[in-house]
């Protein structure tokens, strides 16, 4: 590793041996990945994946203390993935006494060490910091220490910046040297696709199951997808933006994807083409058929996988003002059609503080709680990690949320169908 000489004088302790372990940290993670030097973090805000406060992340509290009480931030400002708890989303009194006494436990610690840290500010939860309402869009081009997984794919593929799949540490890290190790989708080469992904569907493929397929196939790799268009245009406009949201967290959640490239839409594909392509790359091709059999081949981890439904989640990652507003219709419609007035399963969707509030000026809002419906800025993963809620047979339109927990998967179309539904039939 070639370190300029203020890097190197961190390294040596001139600002303390905190600071100095925070950049022999970044030194190592470089090498195991061999990079050859460190380049500036240059997007406006951060992100932290981190921000549960476990009982048992004792060690990372811990450590963030060490951070602060050595007078070390972030030198930007940052957001942070959505709270664990919520008042307003279904749960009886034995589950939220589990989250508060056994799970979260440390989750007011943990807060106010993120506020110490750099915390854009206490409606900075989501998992979508890159939405308007929420205001941290990375421009093309900048350099990230950022690890949410479905955050680092969408910046890297929807807006061209440049971020690896980093550790919730490493990220933070980052932010707090202002420098990361040069190596993988910070560079031009390996930012260059792997695979050619055929899309050819008789229809507009499930976002989630496109993304669920191809991440299984790819795993960590780069995926070029050409045949797209014919469903989402040419043009990153909100409706293709929302898809390539949901699109790109199944491919790394399902898979480990951290960029892709869609011929004719995304910035790089639409600059440079096919030459992103490398030689000898693999061939996918995806049809109907695939879709369906890699739908059929999902688990199914209820104690009985033919009961009824408990609760709906929609939302992981974090739904658009547009899904919100889309959803509401869509219910509105399936109600009057099977005579109901409100969703026959309990249903949460989540969205961020600054969505939500955009959703509240409309008249969406009004009805959407009308039917029934719970709006949040919860985290529905962290939700199911409690072990009496992962007990419950929870359904999700969510690829993610049903990659992590026992939530069982249907599409938007199949869930509207359910909960919508008088029975709640399967």
């Amino acid at each position: 590793m070639i370190l300029t000489p203020e890097q190197q004088a961190l390294l040596d302790g001139k600002e303390g041996e905190t600071m100095a372990k925070v950049v022999k940290t970044l030194v190592m993670y470089g090498e195991a990945f061999g990079a050859e030097r460190m380049v500036p973090v240059t997007s406006e805000y951060g992100h932290t994946v981190l921000s549960f406060g476990l009982g048992i992340m004792k060690p990372v509290q811990d450590l963030f203390q060490q951070l602060i009480d050595a007078g070390l931030v972030s030198k930007q400002k940052f957001t942070a993935d959505p709270r664990p708890m919520d008042p307003a989303v279904p749960k009886t009194l034995i589950d939220d006494l589990i989250f508060k006494k056994f799970m979260y436990s440390e989750q007011d610690r943990f807060e106010k060490q993120l506020r110490e840290l750099g915390l854009k500010d206490d409606d900075s939860y989501t998992c979508t910091s890159y939405l308007a309402q929420v205001g941290n869009t990375p421009k093309k081009g900048d350099v990230l220490s950022w690890a949410e997984s479905s955050a680092v794919v969408y910046a890297n593929s929807v807006l061209g910046a440049r971020c690896n799949r980093n550790s919730g540490i490493i990220e933070l890290m980052g932010s707090i040297a202002g420098f990361v190790p040069e190596f993988g989708f910070l560079t031009d080469e390996g930012r260059k696709a792997d695979w050619v992904i055929e899309v050819r569907c008789s229809k507009k493929p499930d976002a989630q199951l496109l993304g669920s397929a191809i991440g299984m196939k790819v795993m960590d790799e780069v995926p070029y997808v050409k045949g797209l268009n014919e469903w989402i245009g040419t043009e990153l406009n909100e409706d293709a933006c929302t898809y390539l949201k949901d699109f790109g967290a199944a491919t790394a959640s399902n898979g480990s994807v951290g960029l892709y490239h869609i011929a004719g839409l995304t910035p790089e594909a639409k600059e440079l083409g096919e030459s992103l392509i490398r030689e000898g790359a693999n061939t996918y091709v995806i049809t109907d058929a695939e879709l369906e059999t890699v739908k059929a081949a999902y688990p199914v981890i209820w104690k009985n996988p033919n009961g009824k439904p408990q609760l709906c989640f929609n939302g992981c990652p974090h739904m658009t003002l547009k899904q919100l507003e889309d959803w509401t219709e869509n219910i509105e419609k399936g109600l009057k059609k099977n005579g109901l007035k409100r969703v026959s399963v309990p249903t949460v969707f989540t969205a961020s503080v600054g969505v939500l509030e955009e959703f509240e000026k409309t008249p969406y809002a009004e009805k959407l709680k009308s039917f029934g419906v719970t709006t949040s800025p919860i985290c529905a993963l962290m939700y199911m990690n409690n072990p009496l809620c992962k007990k419950k047979n929870v359904i999700t339109s969510s690829n993610k949320l049903r990659t992590y927990t026992s939530a069982k998967f249907y599409s938007e179309e199949e869930i509207l169908s359910i909960i919508t539904n008088k029975e709640a039939r399967l």
